[in-house]
């Protein structure tokens, strides 16, 4: 399946349920961020860390992306990814890992999974686990030398993480480049 000439344009996704602890990304922030990666998303697998409600991974998909791999440890968080996905008809595009960031690269290290492309939204509160585990996944080789990735982080905060450079600031985040 692959999606084309607007499939999901003006479909509706499911958000987080008020005192939900999610902080979707701001529409400017996506549609900023997906104009640089767009290029770069053509039939390529892409990584979506801490997924949220999964729409990250779903505008990839719709970019051009061929599969996605959503790493969420909140099982309600999966439930409503879950939602959005039988909404948009995409569960065989898309590989929903229930667990932590860190035991979810180990197992797609395991695998030999290689990601070109992908977004890592921590939780703002903890936001460094973000940088820990792109560390991380550079370290396995998950994010290969190239990659590209999309970091959320809280206004006006300086980002230096091992194995990366800074490509270009965007509006709460920054985009990286695996060296």
């Amino acid at each position: 399946m692959r999606i084309t000439g607007g499939e999901w344009v003006r479909r509706k996704v499911q958000g987080p349920r008020r005192g939900d602890d999610l902080r979707p990304t701001p529409d400017i922030l996506r549609e900023q961020a997906f104009a640089v990666l767009e290029p770069h998303l053509e039939g390529v697998t892409f990584l979506d860390l801490y997924a949220g409600t999964g729409v990250n991974a779903l505008e990839a998909l719709s970019r051009g992306a061929r599969r996605a791999v959503l790493v969420e440890r909140e099982r309600w968080a999966v439930n409503l990814i879950q939602t959005n996905l039988t909404l948009l008809d995409a569960h065989a595009l898309v590989e929903v890992l229930h667990q932590s960031a860190e035991d979810a690269l180990a197992r797609l290290a395991r695998e030999g999974a290689r990601f070109p492309v992908g977004w890592c939204d921590p939780p703002f509160a903890t936001w460094e686990q973000g940088t820990a585990v792109l560390a991380l996944a550079r370290e396995l080789a998950v994010l290969p030398a190239g990659a590209l990735m999309v970091l959320e982080v809280p206004p006006n905060t300086p980002v230096a993480i091992a194995g990366f450079e800074v490509v270009r600031p965007l509006r709460g985040a920054v985009l990286l480049r695996a060296c």
